[in-house]
């Protein structure tokens, strides 16, 4: 019986030695640039929760021992986490990266944190992958003041606020996509199911993506991956009724706890001849495969990542766009039915579009505590366009245009942040060789050249209290054609000569060998203001001027362009376009319906130098008949409205509405824009 008691007696002091084994657990949480306290910061270990007072203390009484995992969270901030080992009473000094935020963004994503205001609806990421077998340019018109120019179903372009083009930017994992995105009928070379959100910028911030994106940036990123040790992945098989076809996607993903990563993933798409009512449109079908790999280390001091993606898409041109004749074109635009009439079919015959993007990336960063974060990044694209046309005997595997362009561009960005105010500033470079291929032995419609661009940015936040903002930009560009190009010879005499006699060469029969070399300097500023009175309330004001150096397309074509089935025109005098831009944001959640929130955006935009396309007349070639479209320089205005409206009806419904009114008008010849 003693030696039960004692037993007993044993166990109790075990349990109450363990009872008592409990620990405090006290620490800080600041600022990594300045060091600042930081306040109401939530500090999560295990179960147990604290927030930090005003001095950016934090304190945990009666912690038991054993291991926890620690997770400190502050608004503005990237989250912070860490295991810990609680046997002993311990101080932990916490660090968090604060940002400022943006003004002037549209964002479409799904877990994508948004920092700073926002002017446009979101789509989450589950209607991005519902949408992943659209092109980008279709999914983007799903937010109010985004549309699409299309030639076909497999062809679509993003337009925002009319403008589309060299006057949009994409990027596609920070690397700005240089695709000969000229052409109304060159759509961008993106696989949207690659990225976990999709944002549309408009402000002060977007002039770090460059000047060209006056119309507004498009900005495609990856799934930020977690830091630990999984894998992780996701597949997909999806249908289409129009067209018979179906795509395939998959990706994965393997990530280690020392902060290293690879992911891979890839898509294939196929569909047949599409149909309209009653009728099939012959020869419209596509094939489209990507690929991506990357691998890198990404923690909060420094990284790197190497990335590769490409993209192959071959896709049918509607034969009933190609006419040979005057009484054709009188039969296409009279007939009121297709054209061509067939059977269902997945060949693809010319005329016809292949398309092959490839994009290598090297990115590093690293972070100074008194000095900021330096980024660096380096990346090449190679763009080959091949489009073919209905050609004879010898000549019918020959595409009539073949294009490649190689891109190199590199960046170095320095950013500066503060508890209330940030600094970002960088420099970049590019050079880019165009080469159209001769074995077409085809009209180039654009020539032999070279381009070279450098330029620098800085852009300044500053955070006055918590109702107001306000950022401010500016950038320089520099940017140098080098080109070699073919005239007919009375053309460049009778339209050049006087104005470039510098660029002439050498003359041979009809033709004039010429050398422009032309140079352009853009300065583009911004200025950015929000004001919050209440927390249901937001106004913001983006107030800009951007200058954009004339495309290619607009300075040198000069024939037929096969896949547009249209003879172009360029203008070498044209000017760098110069464009005033002014938008307005009011947002406001209604307290009667807590659930009502509206949103409405006006803005204007004017320009004395905007480059327009327009259509100036009908010829007829032993090719066929075209329209002829000619550039030009007018003086030109675009304003509308964006509306945006959601109700919140419970936790699993909502409505959502959007609507958008735009015009555009030639104010040098009093009359409409076409094309917006």
């Amino acid at each position: 019986m003693k030696l039960i008691y004692s037993l007993l007696l044993i166990l109790c002091g075990f349990a109450i030695t363990n009872a008592q084994k409990t620990y405090t657990v006290e620490g800080t949480v600041q600022d990594f640039h300045d060091k600042t306290m930081l306040e109401n910061a939530v500090v999560k270990i295990g179960d147990y929760t604290a927030k930090t007072d005003k001095k950016g203390k934090f304190s945990f009484n009666n912690i038991p021992a054993g291991k926890y995992q620690l997770i400190a969270k502050h608004p503005l901030c990237d989250d912070y986490t860490e295991n810990v080992g609680v046997g002993r009473d311990l101080h932990l000094s916490i660090i968090l990266e604060h940002h400022i935020g943006d003004i002037q963004t549209v964002t479409i994503h799904g877990s994508h944190k948004t920092k700073g205001s926002v002017i446009m609806r979101t789509l989450d990421k589950t209607e991005i992958e519902r949408n992943s077998t659209e092109n980008l340019g279709n999914l983007l018109t799903r937010i109010s003041g985004v549309t699409a120019l299309k030639t076909g179903n497999n062809i679509s372009k993003p337009v925002i606020h009319g403008l589309y083009g060299s006057r949009i930017s994409i990027l596609n994992n920070g690397v700005k996509m240089a695709e000969q995105e000229w052409g109304v009928e060159h759509a961008p070379n993106v696989d949207v199911y690659d990225f976990e959100h999709i944002d549309v910028i408009k402000g002060a911030s977007a002039l770090k993506y460059g000047n060209e994106g006056v119309g507004g940036v498009v900005v495609l990123e990856p799934a930020i991956l977690p830091k630990k040790d999984t894998i992780m992945g996701s597949a997909k098989l999806s249908g289409i009724s129009n067209g018979k076809g179906g795509e395939i996607a998959a990706n994965v993903a393997k990530t280690w706890k020392n902060q290293w990563f690879v992911k891979t993933g890839g898509s294939y798409r196929k569909t047949g001849d599409q149909y309209v009512p009653h009728h099939t449109l012959q020869n419209t079908g596509q094939e489209f495969n990507s690929f991506n790999f990357s691998f890198g280390k990404h923690s909060f001091l420094q990284g790197f990542d190497i990335s590769y993606s490409g993209i192959n898409q071959e896709f049918g041109i509607y034969k009933g766009a190609h006419l040979s004749s005057p009484d054709d074109f009188r039969k296409a635009v009279n007939l009121g039915q297709p054209y061509f009439l067939d059977d269902f079919s997945y060949d693809m015959v010319s005329p016809k579009q292949v398309v092959d993007h490839q994009i290598a990336k090297l990115s590093a960063y690293r972070r100074f505590a008194d000095f900021g974060k330096l980024t660096f990044q380096y990346s090449f694209q190679r763009n080959r366009r091949e489009e073919y046309d209905i050609r004879r005997a010898e000549r019918a595997d020959l595409p009539s245009m073949d294009l490649r362009l190689i891109t190199h561009s590199a960046s170095l960005v320095h950013l500066l942040e503060r508890s209330n105010w940030s600094l970002e500033s960088g420099i970049s470079g590019t050079y880019q060789d165009n080469f159209p291929d001769p074995r077409t032995e085809a009209r180039r419609l654009i020539p032999d050249y070279y381009r070279y661009d450098a330029g620098a940015f800085s852009v300044f936040k500053y955070r006055f209290n918590s109702k107001f903002n306000a950022e401010a930009a500016v950038r320089y560009d520099f940017s140098r054609y080098d080109s070699y190009k073919y005239y007919d010879t009375d053309k460049w005499e009778e339209s050049f000569f006087d104005l470039f006699p510098q660029f002439f060469v050498s003359e041979s029969g009809s033709r004039t060998l010429t050398r422009p070399v032309l140079d352009y300097h853009n300065i583009s500023a911004n200025l950015g203001m929000e004001y919050k009175p209440t927390d249901h309330m937001e106004l913001k004001l983006n107030l800009s001027r951007a200058e954009r150096t004339p495309n290619a397309a607009e300075l040198f074509s000069d024939g037929l362009h096969h896949s547009a089935a249209m003879m172009e025109e360029g203008n070498l005098s044209i000017k760098k376009e110069t464009i005033y831009n002014v938008n307005l944001s009011f947002a406001t959640q209604f307290n009667v319906l807590k659930g009502l929130h509206l949103e409405v955006a006006p803005y204007v935009m004017l320009s004395d130098s905007f480059v327009n396309q327009i259509p100036t007349s009908v010829k007829t070639t032993i090719r066929g008949v075209f329209p002829v479209w000619t550039y030009q320089q007018i003086k030109a205005r675009i304003f509308g409205i964006d509306a945006d409206a959601e109700l919140k009806i419970s936790e699993n419904l909502k409505w959502k509405s959007g609507f958008s009114i735009l015009r555009g008008d030639d104010l040098s010849n009093n009359e409409p824009l076409i094309l917006m």
